[in-house]
């Protein structure tokens, strides 16, 4: 992190900064800013300055982001969900990479944009749905369409290099391949009926990719002057191609032929003089004729208006040269040059054109974009059964049978089934409960269930479907989620504070229309102190922010408020016992849970089995009495209990079978044996 003075966000000063970066006289062809609005731009345009040495980008004009037009997610939400990083800062198990299907750089960075920035307008998230379900629908245009984008270049990043002046050949051939792949992909789209075309932001995008005039122009100038294998560097040359410039050629021609240009010079010596010649080189004369001295005395006795001009006497070898033969010599060792003097000068002309058509060309790129992320939120839905939610004003939160779309994609990537589940909100508390308390075991799912409804609202709102077999949303403003326990070190807060800081914050941001799951609130601290400030806050989400809210607990007392607060429901992740061992169902059923199973948890993670032992005799003592706090000294200290004995051998199933001998069995000895076996305890 670098340090600004405070002084470049002096406003008038930022004024002329950003005045000055888009050549305008004043900013109120832009837009009313405000001051803090113009310091915050002039801070940017002196970033820019300085660190593009005067080469500034193809700008966009500054717009207002309304505060309206996007769902508000705090970092600590972001990072519960592990919406675009995992709390580990890994992309790889994040909700963007489980969903990532695109085929190009650029929708790969537009479908982390949506997803991050979901909307919050339901006109808008339902044209985003109208497209991604109408290419659902056409699986085959769909297919076509991915295919025709593969080919499609990084035109954004190409445009803006070359816009920069640190562009090379190749940036140019991707400007050239993606304004061909953008006329492919148009062309994909071209329908005989009016009636049964795409939907309204799939055709503005196909606008987009429409070659204007001066688009046209720049693509045939390219396609016909750059060659078709380009270097990485201009300065390595060889980018121009055969025929675009006539000069260009010729001086490739004498660099590259001159061999063949020498040898015809030499043959017309020969014949003009008579005398056999032969053309040498070397470092300090350059080109000259060379002969022998007796061949060379015609060529001594000539007078001065002889051709052959003496240049040195040696032995045996006489060496002249002629005026022809000195210009040829210069322009070879000049040719060179030449040529990439002249490439040069051809790749700043395309570069000046990218650079005036940037906002068209960004234009197509953002189009190119859109349609990869259409097509690939398609084909994900598509794969793993997907359905288009229904986004509307209302504060209604409905789901049936909704996934996790990591978690599932994990489990059956080891081949196991995942558990849907169904949830039920309502605001107004007249289709549904406004506050879902969810209790049960650890590790039977409830932090899953929690993320995984928070998700569905990401999803739903950034105009992609959503895995259930139905979903019902009243659109959200903002997302919280409270999930998990962590510590800040570096700002001096403890796990606790860190908690209480972070539920501060729902607490006074949160409103009616908004979206809210909190995770074990309170458990950082004292029993009865963790039970008040959960009891409170589920209180105060419930009657003042009046938010829809899912609010996970081990405090068993909270079940309680389903009978004291109007609009309460009770939510448990089902878990059963089987021969002494706990398993989890993975099911969010009506009702309170009856106990956290918290010790058969701890065996399950590998606690010793003497620990085990020791925390189950504890528990049962403290459960068996109503003041729990005042039988605690009745326990022996440091009690060790061994480990129960585990009886190993026989059962009684065990010496039945030891005793059968399968092929002396007639039939119905077999089935007599079968019931035997049946009747065992």
């Amino acid at each position: 992190v670098q340090a600004i003075p405070q002084a470049l966000a002096e406003p008038t000063a930022a004024r002329a900064r950003v005045e000055r970066l888009y050549s305008v006289k004043a900013l109120d062809g832009f837009g009313a800013f405000e001051e803090a609005e113009v310091s915050a731009l002039g801070l940017i345009a002196s970033y820019l300055e300085t660190t593009q040495a005067g080469r500034i980008p193809a700008l966009s004009p500054p717009r207002r982001s309304a505060d309206g037009r996007y769902l508000a997610i705090d970092p600590a939400t972001r990072l519960s969900l592990e919406i675009d990083r995992t709390q580990r800062g890994e992309r790889e198990g994040s909700l963007v990479a489980c969903i990532d299907r695109t085929v190009t750089a650029p929708g790969c960075r537009a479908l982390g944009e949506r997803i991050a920035r979901a909307l919050r307008d339901p006109e808008a998230i339902n044209a985003r749905l109208d497209a991604v379900g109408w290419l659902l629908d056409q699986r085959d245009k769909r297919r076509d369409l991915r295919e025709a984008l593969k080919a499609a270049p990084d035109l954004a990043r190409a445009t803006a290099r070359l816009s920069l002046g640190r562009g090379g050949p190749r940036d140019l051939a991707a400007v050239r391949a993606a304004m061909e792949s953008a006329q492919g992909v148009a062309g994909l789209f071209v329908a005989n009926d009016p009636l049964a075309g795409p939907p309204r932001l799939i055709g503005r995008a196909l606008d987009r990719l429409a070659l204007t005039p001066d688009l046209g122009a720049l693509h045939q100038s390219l396609a016909e002057g750059l060659a078709a294998e380009v270097p990485h560097l201009a300065r390595d040359g060889g980018f121009v191609a055969a025929g675009c410039r006539p000069e260009l050629d010729a001086a490739r021609t004498l660099r590259d032929d001159s061999r063949k240009v020498v040898a015809e010079l030499e043959a017309r010596a020969c014949a003009q003089s008579g005398v056999a010649l032969k053309v040498r080189h070397n470092a300090v004369l350059g080109y000259f004729l060379e002969t022998s001295a007796k061949a060379a005395e015609p060529l001594m006795a000539a007078g001065p208006d002889s051709p052959f001009i003496h240049r040195q006497t040696l032995a045996n070898q006489v060496r002249f040269t002629t005026v022809e033969l000195s210009e040829l010599d210069a322009k070879i060792g000049q040719a060179g040059q030449r040529a990439l003097a002249i490439e040069l000068e051809t790749f700043e002309g395309w570069r000046a054109a990218v650079q005036a058509q940037a906002q068209p060309l960004q234009a197509m790129a953002e189009a190119l974009a859109d349609l990869d992320v259409d097509a690939a939120l398609a084909e994900w839905a598509e794969e793993v059964q997907a359905v288009r939610p229904t986004v509307d004003d209302g504060l209604e939160f409905h789901v049936e049978g909704g996934r996790h779309p990591v978690v599932e994609a994990a489990v059956k990537r080891q081949g196991q089934p995942y558990t849907p589940n169904d949830a039920r909100l309502d605001g107004e508390g007249s289709d549904g409960a406004r506050l879902a308390l969810v209790t049960g075991p650890n590790m039977a799912g409830k932090s899953t269930y929690l993320r995984q409804n928070a998700l569905l609202v990401v999803l739903a709102q950034a105009g992609a479907f959503v895995p259930a077999r139905a979903m019902r949303l009243g659109v959200v403003d903002r997302l919280f989620s409270r999930v998990g326990a962590g510590d800040d070190l570096a700002r001096g807060r403890s796990t606790f504070m860190t908690e209480m800081v972070e539920t501060a914050a729902i607490l006074t941001q949160a409103t009616d229309r908004s979206f809210v799951v909190l995770d074990e609130i309170g458990r950082g601290t004292a029993t009865y102190d963790g039970l008040a400030i959960a009891w409170a806050v589920a209180e105060a989400l419930h009657e003042t922010n009046r938010t829809r809210t899912m609010f996970a607990t081990h405090y068993h007392e909270l079940a309680r408020l389903e009978e004291r607060l109007d609009h309460v429901c009770n939510l448990s992740m089902a878990a059963k016992e089987w021969n002494g061992d706990l398993v989890f169902l993975h099911e969010a059923r009506p009702g309170a849970a009856d106990r956290s199973y918290g010790v058969q948890v701890a065996k399950l993670a590998g606690v010793p089995p003497a620990v085990v032992a020791r925390a189950r005799s504890v528990l049962e003592r403290l459960e068996s009495e109503k003041t729990a706090q005042a039988r605690l000294d009745d326990l022996p200290l440091f009690a060790v209990m061994e480990a129960p004995a585990v009886v190993v051998g026989p059962s009684a199933v065990d010496v039945a079978l030891a005793g059968i001998e399968p092929d002396d069995l007639t039939p119905r000895e077999a089935l007599e044996a079968l019931y035997r076996l049946k009747g065992i305890k």
